[in-house]
């Protein structure tokens, strides 16, 4: 079954500048998968101004975007979030204006659909909130990190939130748990290429000669046993960038099964770690709608809270032998 029979010429006006192209493409024509829509850009069936592009292609006003037939039979009935994931979302709202949205967003929620999955956390707002036609999603999280999440309402305000991004005048701040002592505050400068490997996986490595420019800050906060807790604040924007650069320093974020230690990650189960020790805490950044900077904090989630707490209990009770 197709959703249409005919190839389609779209000018992309003011208001739809600066969309990534697959962002445009899911919201362009609704009930088609993500994942569909990444293997028809990589096979070159979208076109922008006659050319291939990337999923990542920022479109420009006056770009003209070719979208071919689609022949992908669409399920009977739609995927939606089940009710207990919505209603989380619901309670998860840090702050919200005319503007946009900030979320906790919860360890283990992918940001969108896509690679075997039905929905993300964009689509599971756009059912909670259909009177917003426009929204999108600012940045990005790992699946198995929480935290800070923003998402805009409009147009005008995506544009604006990623030119300051851009600007690195966005603030980013995460607290993770290092397995080991970081003894001072470090800062790794260490480029990052993004691997694929036959089995699909993606890894990222440190590359100096093809890597992207990748910078973070480490910040140590307190000695837990044999973990540090640290306060990071991510300089660059780089894919799996802290959990590298963590890595990079012999000091790997606790629960990380692609870059960390399986022999720590293993004693952390023991423990009731079940995620990635790694929160989006704080954002900070000056919108041009506001006459002061704008500062959003996501508490650390309940299990991250307990497992400090048993860290500390065990070191107690080791003091008291």
């Amino acid at each position: 079954m197709s959703i249409n029979s005919g190839v389609r010429l779209v000018r992309i006006d003011k208001a739809q500048a600066g969309q990534r192209i697959d962002n445009f493409l899911v919201t362009r024509i609704k009930g088609v998968p993500r994942s569909h829509w990444y293997r028809v850009l990589r096979r070159g069936e979208v076109r922008v101004n006659k050319g291939r592009v990337k999923p990542s292609y920022r479109l420009q006003r006056g770009d003209l975007v070719r979208i071919p037939p689609l022949r992908c039979a669409l399920p009977t009935t739609p995927a939606y979030p089940a009710q207990d994931r919505l209603r989380y979302l619901l309670a998860a709202v840090l702050y919200e204006d005319e503007h946009l949205i900030a979320l906790n967003k919860p360890s283990g929620m992918a940001v969108h659909g896509g690679s075997g999955l039905s929905w993300g956390l964009i689509e599971a707002m756009r059912v909670l909130r259909p009177e917003l036609p426009e929204l999108e999603l600012v940045h990005r999280l790992d699946r198995e990190t929480s935290g800070c999440l923003l998402l805009s309402k409009r147009r005008g305000t995506l544009r604006e939130l990623h030119r300051l991004i851009r600007n690195q005048a966005v603030t980013k701040r995460y607290l993770t748990l290092l397995a080991g002592h970081l003894k001072r505050r470090q800062k790794v400068d260490a480029p990052l290429r993004k691997n694929l490997l036959r089995s699909g996986e993606r890894v990222v490595r440190i590359d100096p000669q093809a890597g992207k420019p990748a910078r973070t800050l480490f910040r140590p906060l307190c000695r837990l046993g044999g973990f540090t807790l640290v306060e990071v604040e991510p300089l660059t924007g780089r894919t799996h960038q802290i959990r590298v650069h963590a890595a990079q320093l012999e000091v790997p974020v606790a629960g990380d099964e692609k870059y960390g230690s399986a022999e720590v990650n293993r004693r952390l189960r023991g423990m009731g770690l079940s995620r990635l020790f790694l929160h989006a805490s704080a954002l900070t950044f000056q919108p041009s709608y506001r006459d002061r900077p704008l500062h959003i904090e996501a508490p650390l989630p309940q299990e991250l809270e307990t497992l400090i707490g048993s860290i500390r209990e065990g070191n107690l009770e080791r003091k008291r032998k």
